[in-house]
């Protein structure tokens, strides 16, 4: 069904990697001044990650590029004559050892800077790098093992001090984070840091109860934040106790609610604006997560199932139109949502 959904998906998600990679501008810099001589360019700050407009959007494009390398690597996807290589040398361009000295140190002295949304697409994107089967692709993980133990050590101070979790539909949502966090550091065999992010998941949202599905939706939002609780609790909780828990959080979901529905998008330029073709694709993403992980016989599963296809065909909106407000970070949540619905598939 993804090919359907997503024709092309590995010579379309190249050729945006490598569009991203080499744009310098625009770029929001999100970096605190504390002096007048603390004035740098992004590619001084962040030597590997300084273009697709911001740090965190950098993050993802290398880690959606390091995806599809391995994908053609793996003979699961066909890229274009020369394209392959022409993404490897732009990745290795940026994943050197010394660009990444400097983000691992820039992170440490920033704690709470990208938390936890860029936090979870750099360790993504070292867990990617870290298991592949590919030679290039471990080396760039094994050079990245800076960053995650700077991420580790920052994730553990901060699990164990905060006291409640952020439930917006935006990049400092808590469960998204920790979801993809959780998940990186298992794969990387991190027991320490994946427990912290067990810990936090459990306390902040275990006990969470009927969750008001038709007031979730604001203007920019491009994470619903029941479903992120949700796909972070299929993650942390046994099968059976999460089937209870899902059917508690969400009484009252049914076909029509509004957490399944499709939303559209005024104007492609306003930046803002398109994030919800980014809450469709997350959602059609999160769903086919959370449906993949009830027993076959749960109720609510075929309803879950049924929304995935029209939310995922409405997020790819925003790829087709070229605006590079959608294109830096719209593709990596289409690979994202695409990986999931062809595993529920």
């Amino acid at each position: 069904m993804t090919d359907t959904l997503f024709p092309d998906a590995a010579a379309h998600c190249a050729a945006v990697v490598l569009d991203n990679l080499g744009r310098a501008y625009p770029y929001a810099s999100h970096h605190v001044e504390r002096s007048r001589e603390d004035l740098h360019t992004p590619a001084e700050l962040h030597p590997a990650f300084h273009t697709s407009f911001d740090w965190h959007s950098c993050v993802h494009m290398h880690w959606l590029g390091a995806s599809v390398v391995e994908a053609a690597a793996n003979g699961e996807a066909e890229l274009p004559e020369g394209v392959q290589e022409q993404l490897r040398a732009a990745l290795e361009a940026n994943l050197t050892e010394e660009n990444l000295a400097v983000e691992a140190a820039y992170l440490l002295d920033n704690p709470s800077w990208e938390r936890p949304y860029g936090w979870a697409w750099l360790l993504r994107l070292a867990a990617t790098c870290s298991t592949a089967r590919d030679p290039q692709l471990r080396e760039w993980g094994r050079r990245l093992e800076g960053c995650v133990d700077a991420v580790a050590t920052l994730l553990i101070r901060w699990t164990a001090t905060a006291e409640h979790p952020v439930r917006h539909g935006l990049h400092t949502n808590s469960a998204f984070g920790l979801s993809y966090l959780h998940t990186a550091f298992r794969a990387l065999g991190l027991e320490e840091a994946a427990l912290a992010c067990d810990d936090a998941g459990r306390r902040f949202f275990a006990d969470d109860r009927a969750w008001a599905t038709e007031w979730e939706l604001s203007g920019q939002d491009f994470l619903s934040a029941g479903l992120s609780e949700a796909d972070l609790m299929q993650r942390l909780l046994p099968s059976g106790e999460f089937a209870q828990w899902l059917h508690s959080f969400l009484p009252r979901l049914h076909a029509e609610s509004r957490m399944l529905a499709v939303v559209g998008v005024a104007d492609e330029s306003d930046g803002y604006m398109v994030h919800l073709h980014g809450l469709n694709l997350t959602r059609a993403g999160q769903l086919a997560r959370v449906a993949a992980a009830l027993p076959a016989e749960d109720a609510l599963r075929p309803v879950l199932r049924a929304a995935v296809e029209p939310l995922f065909r409405a997020g790819m909106h925003g790829l087709a139109s070229g605006d590079f407000m959608s294109t830096h970070w719209l593709a990596s949540f289409a690979w994202d949502a695409r990986e999931s619905i062809g595993a529920l598939a």
